[in-house]
Parts: structure tokens; sequence; C-alpha cells
């Protein structure tokens, strides 16, 4: 199917990943848990570069989560190393590609050296326009939520005047459209507290692969299956009202 015959047949605008797998991938080689990490950030720029091809404006990654505290301490400072790694190594060139980085998640808590790569990174792109990359980092869905809450309620709104519309607002992912397409590799079947709000009528897309091998090909096989879903958004298909 090509991307005309795609947008033809359901708007796509936003494909959320959740990048499962790294670590499995390396075990199955005989290789460090880390090894499987540094794979899994050469392959973004694929991604990426096929999302653009097929002029998708939005793709967000899942790349590490308020609950990946929780892992042992090696592997935490592992890939905040990797984190550091893959902005030095490519950020230069997404840049030329025109892509637009953008934070979704906190940076408290973060080393400091890193904490203001990313801050660079996200202001040096910033006019970029040819695909918004929103990395999930530090992010947990509830979390997003409570912040949100919080936020509004230091407003001091009425309750009666809080909205769905005001929520989505006070979310990381102000301005940004909801996922339309979730897509999680490894064969995992949950979302791990990745924009739950967002995802509220998202469809979805589980592969048995592990991320370092979800290549374009993967990719468009995801997007092919979104473009024959009959999207309802909680109403009854047109033939049957009628």
């Amino acid at each position: 199917m090509t991307i005309q015959q795609i947008e033809q047949a359901t708007p796509l605008n936003h494909v959320a990943i959740i990048m499962d797998g790294n670590g499995r991938w390396a075990e199955g080689r005989g290789l460090p848990r880390l090894a499987g990490h540094h794979a899994g950030t050469g392959n973004i720029k694929r991604i990426v570069r096929e999302a653009i091809k097929l002029g998708i404006p939005y793709l967000t990654l899942y790349a590490f989560s308020t609950e990946n505290w929780n892992r042992p301490t090696w592997e935490v400072r592992g890939l905040m190393r990797i984190m550091a790694e893959y902005l030095d190594r490519e950020l230069r060139e997404l840049h030329v590609e025109g892509v637009h980085l953008r934070l979704l998640g906190d940076l408290e808590g973060v080393d400091d050296h890193l904490a203001q790569k990313i801050r660079d990174a996200i202001a040096l792109t910033s006019s970029n326009t040819a695909i918004t990359l929103a990395v999930a980092f530090n992010y947990g869905g509830r979390a997003d939520i409570l912040r949100a809450v919080r936020e509004i309620v230091a407003e001091g709104l009425n309750p009666a005047e809080i909205t769905d519309e005001m929520i989505t607002r006070h979310l990381y992912t102000a301005g940004m459209p909801d996922p339309d397409l979730i897509v999680r590799t490894s064969g995992e079947q949950r979302l791990s507290n990745f924009l739950i709000w967002q995802a509220a009528y998202s469809e979805y897309f589980m592969t048995p692969l592990l991320w370092p091998d979800f290549g374009p090909d993967q990719f468009r096989e995801a997007i092919t299956s979104f473009a024959q879903r009959d999207r309802r958004f909680g109403a009854r298909p047109a033939e049957q009202e009628a």
C-alpha cells in the first residue's frame, strides 16, 4: 500500500511506539543487555526516516519510563550514557533532516549534563518542520495526568469548569494530536503507563519482533494495518444506523 492509498483510507497524524525488547535481543545473542540498548538507538534513525518518507507529522518514542528507575543501577547509568551518546552522534543529522525534537517527561533527577544536552537539542531543532519527534523520557502516563490536575488546581478553577480539553492542554503532549496508532514491539500486550489519557481511541499494532529488528518494512506493515481499520470513536457504523 502506498502512502497515497493510506492517506485516502484513514488519516494518520501521529504514530507512537513502545520500543521494547532491547535487552532480550542482546541476551538472545549472548551479549550484555546494554548492547541491545545500543542497537535499539541505532534503529531510531531508520524509523524516523521512514516516517518522514510516509509524511507522518508526529512520531513519539517511549525511551525511558518513570518505572525504569527501578532497574539495576548499572543499567540505569548505562541507559543515561547511551542517551547522551545518541544526542552527540545523531543530533546534527536529525537537525539537518528537519526533525523537531520534543521532550515528554520530567528532567528532574536526570544528570545535569544529560539534562542540558536534551534542552540544547530541543532548542536547536525548535523551528524544524519535517516531523515532530517526541521522546517520552522519564515519562509516566499517570504522572502526566497527575501533574496536569495539579496545575489546574493551582489555577484555582471551579471543578465544574474542568473539561477534557483543559486536561489535554496541561499534558506533556499539549498541542499534539492524540496518537492514531500505537505500536509495541517484543510481543507484549500492554501499554506500560504510556500515553494512557491520549490513547483512549488509539489503534494498536503488536508485533513479536524485538525493537532492534523492527525496520522500515515492518513499520509500513503497521501503517498498512492501521489503514484497514474502521475507526468509530464509540459511534456505530453509518450503515448500521441506517
